[in-house]
């Protein structure tokens, strides 16, 4: 008996003595990768928000060190994200840097409401395509904004003004020296972004994104290029909890509807982020699912915590995620860890930060948002679903020429829409045309107000001369206007030289 136990114990992998130094190991291991990919997106992900690059080092830290502890998904790794860059650089030049921290706090509590409400599992229910449209639409107003930082420039503003500007941004930067070295900085970055991948055995050890942005920083460095570089507070410097006077500024007259429409998003589209990127990273491993309240709960408690410090709002990010999982990590260890050793870079090497030019920053960004692009997906999808295709253009669209509320909301709405009108399907099967006696015309399907207008001109159609029957047993769904509209039509043909007689009770309202 002690020997068949000890062997169960052995063979259980990580509940045994000989599986856990393996599974330290590999922890530890995938730790220091994720780490490595973290770093340049924190601080890529900050400098394109507007505010101080170590502020996105402050995020990665407490997704790490908080939410990497709470339960919930077991393997996904939080910390900021290119999803909200386009969202907080609004909300930090619209309101100021103090008042970032309200509303991320605000976002995470609501985020804890909605875990706690057992609402998670809803956000399954979110038409991928509008996610999709979402993040493509994230992903060119990113684009169009980081190609004026690839060159040294100010970005106009928003979306629309962005691509506006890029024939005159074009123009200014042929005509200059410096933004022609920043732009070779950026453009080689670019390169090395999507060239170092294909040699696999080097991408195992060391991610792009970390390459690509040191090799670009030893370039500007020995060559002493004039490019801007980042710049560098000191991490206790730039942790400033909000205080009285932000939320003062917050609650002033006309600003409550922009502050509440703002927390809104803030609080649904990372959640949605962090769930969608959850059933993805459970795509990728055999160990146990994630739960989605509990995940939200612990967004929700990140995000509350970044808040008080007055840092950027964090989602679950799919790139960490995916190389935390392809670097064989088997428990939560392995996030938290990334989380140590993002606090041990920041407190110990903060200067390190300052030499990085800022065009090989947005060179990452640029090509993160071009992965937000469904590019390959497409072409399948338009011949396939094309409702689904139109949705996703669609918000996209919309999110590039207003903002991201506004965008999401018109693509919610548009899905919506769109179901109601493909569930919405009614027919009309009439027999007895060919003969002389009555017709019978039977209706099957669901009967709503959008197929209306085709199911009425199916039934004037019909000969006024002959005797119909109709039969509305088959409808499986009648709303008001339909049982209005057939009503009219049936007490029409029911008149004095009228031939219509019911089968059915009247529909009449």
């Amino acid at each position: 008996m002690r020997g068949a136990r000890g062997a169960r114990g052995a063979r259980s992998g990580p509940s045994g003595g000989a599986g856990r130094p393996r599974h330290v190991r590999a922890d530890v291991t995938a730790s220091v990768v994720v780490f490595l990919v973290a770093v340049p997106l924190c601080v890529g992900v900050a400098v394109a928000s507007g505010v101080p690059a170590e502020l996105g080092l402050v995020t990665g830290i407490v997704g790490g060190l908080l939410t990497g502890l709470l339960p919930g998904s077991s393997l996904q790794v939080s910390g900021p994200a290119a999803g909200l860059t386009v969202l907080v650089y609004e909300a930090v030049q619209e309101y100021g840097l103090g008042a970032l921290g309200v509303l991320v706090l605000s976002a995470g509590v609501l985020q804890l409401v909605m875990g706690a409400l057992r609402l998670g599992r809803w956000f399954r229910a979110i038409s991928v395509a509008v996610v999709q449209g979402m993040l493509a639409g994230i992903g060119l107003v990113l684009i169009a904004g980081q190609v004026y930082a690839l060159v040294d420039a100010k970005a106009p503003g928003n979306g629309p003004a962005n691509l506006g500007g890029l024939p005159d941004l074009a123009v200014d930067t042929i005509g200059s020296d410096p933004a022609l070295l920043a732009l070779a900085v950026g453009a080689s970055t670019l390169a090395v972004l999507v060239l170092w991948p294909k040699w696999r055995r080097a991408a195992r050890v060391l991610p792009a994104p970390l390459v690509a942005v040191a090799l670009a920083t030893v370039a500007v460095a020995v060559l002493d290029l004039p490019v801007a570089r980042v710049e560098v507070s000191g991490l206790l410097d730039v942790v400033q909890p909000p205080g009285g006077a932000d939320v003062a500024r917050l609650v002033e007259a006309g600003a409550v509807a922009g502050v509440l429409g703002t927390v809104l998003a803030f609080a649904l589209i990372a959640s949605a982020e962090s769930l969608f990127s959850a059933a993805a990273v459970d795509r990728l491993h055999d160990g146990p699912k994630t739960d989605y309240d509990k995940e939200l709960m612990a967004q929700g408690a990140g995000n509350t915590v970044c808040g008080l410090l007055g840092a950027l709002p964090m989602t679950a990010v799919i790139v960490r995620s995916a190389a935390n999982v392809q670097a064989g990590a088997r428990t939560k260890a392995s996030r938290v860890l990334h989380g140590v050793w993002l606090l041990v870079f920041a407190a110990a090497f903060p200067a390190a930060l300052g030499i990085v030019p800022i065009a090989a920053l947005a060179a990452v960004l640029v090509h993160a948002g071009w992965k937000l692009l469904p590019v390959k997906t497409w072409r399948p999808l338009w011949r396939e679903h094309r409702g689904e295709a139109v949705v996703l253009a669609a918000t996209a669209v919309a999110i590039v020429a207003t903002n991201m509320f506004e965008g999401v909301l018109l693509g919610l709405l548009l899905a919506v829409a769109k179901s109601a009108w493909e569930t919405s399907q009614v027919h009309l099967e009439v027999t007895g045309l060919e003969g002389s006696g009555a017709i019978r015309v039977r209706a099957v399907g669901h009967a709503t107000f959008l197929r209306l207008p085709k199911l009425l001109d199916q039934l004037e159609a019909l000969p006024r001369d002959r005797e119909i029957e109709l039969d509305l047993s088959g409808l499986r769904h009648l709303d008001h206007a339909c049982a209005a509209a057939l009503g009219n039509w049936e007490e029409q043909r029911r008149g004095p030289d009228g031939t219509a007689r019911r089968t059915t009770p009247s529909v009449a309202p």
